[in-house]
């Protein structure tokens, strides 16, 4: 069982896990998943800062997980591993410099002290070494697939991205989606203008509005809510391509549609 850590924390029951992301920068999130003990695992460190305050307020890490190479993912790591000795695992880029063990896609790994085992699937779209870890009904995604949105094509192709969206699709609905920045309100707002007739992301996007005005994270959610709606999984959905056609877009299949929809969204505001 997973529960979710959404303020201040507060007693667990045993044999369940916690989940918690830590704000960082502006818009960042740092995910910890800890025991009842409070060992927990630390995913996308972009600053040491956040995980430090966990770690006075009773965290104790065991390891440490990164998904891609960006500064603001990665930067808090080697402080960390200077402090701690924890095995920190990451994608075969030689732009993560901090001492790591490198997983590719399918390596499987343990964390004993969650009793907990995860899967490495790779990503590629928003960087080219860009993986996922999924295991224990939640997957860590970095940057690739966000709540109501999916990440920019930095480093990628469309064909490779929608393939990612769709592997990462392609699990559990009650998958808990953990992604690493706060975008949901920005997505949902082009969300409604790709698909306006979804009342499924319009109860969505309420949600999210309630839980922001009261200060609290909107992630995680649940895949089988970004399957509903998310219109980057969803290139296929007849309102979302009537969208396309409106602006005057023609395209011959869904990667197209994706391409379009994306470069739409690169200028949205």
């Amino acid at each position: 069982m997973v529960r979710i850590l959404r303020q201040s924390a507060s007693p667990v029951t045993p044999r369940m896990l916690t989940l918690r992301p830590l704000p960082a920068f502006s818009d960042n999130y740092i995910w910890t998943l800890s025991n009842a003990s409070s060992q927990g695992l630390v995913v996308d460190p972009g600053e040491a800062g956040p995980v430090l305050q966990a770690v006075a307020e009773g965290l104790v890490p065991v390891a440490i997980l990164l998904t891609h190479h960006h500064p603001d993912h990665v930067g808090g790591t080697r402080e960390l591993l200077e402090r701690f000795a924890v095995p920190c695992y990451a994608p075969f880029d030689d732009r993560i410099s901090a001492p790591t063990v490198r997983v590719r896609d399918g390596d499987r790994f343990a964390i004993p002290e969650l009793d907990l085992e995860l899967e490495v699937l790779e990503i590629p779209g928003h960087t080219l070494s860009h993986i996922a870890f999924h295991g224990g009904g939640i997957v860590f995604c970095g940057d690739t697939l966000f709540s109501l949105g999916c990440g920019r094509m930095f480093e990628g192709t469309p064909t490779q991205m929608l393939s990612s969206l769709d592997r990462l699709a392609a699990l559990p609905g009650e998958t808990l989606v953990c992604c690493g920045h706060e975008y949901t309100q920005a997505n949902a707002r082009f969300s409604r203008a790709a698909e306006p007739e979804n009342h499924e992301r319009d109860r969505r996007s309420a949600e999210v509005d309630d839980l922001r005005a009261r200060g609290l994270p909107s992630v995680p959610s649940h895949l089988a809510s970004e399957r509903a709606c998310n219109p980057f999984l969803r290139v296929d959905q007849p309102g979302v391509l009537a969208t396309l056609h409106a602006r005057g877009i023609v395209v011959e299949d869904r990667v197209q549609a994706f391409a379009a929809l994306r470069s739409w969204k690169d200028g949205f505001s």
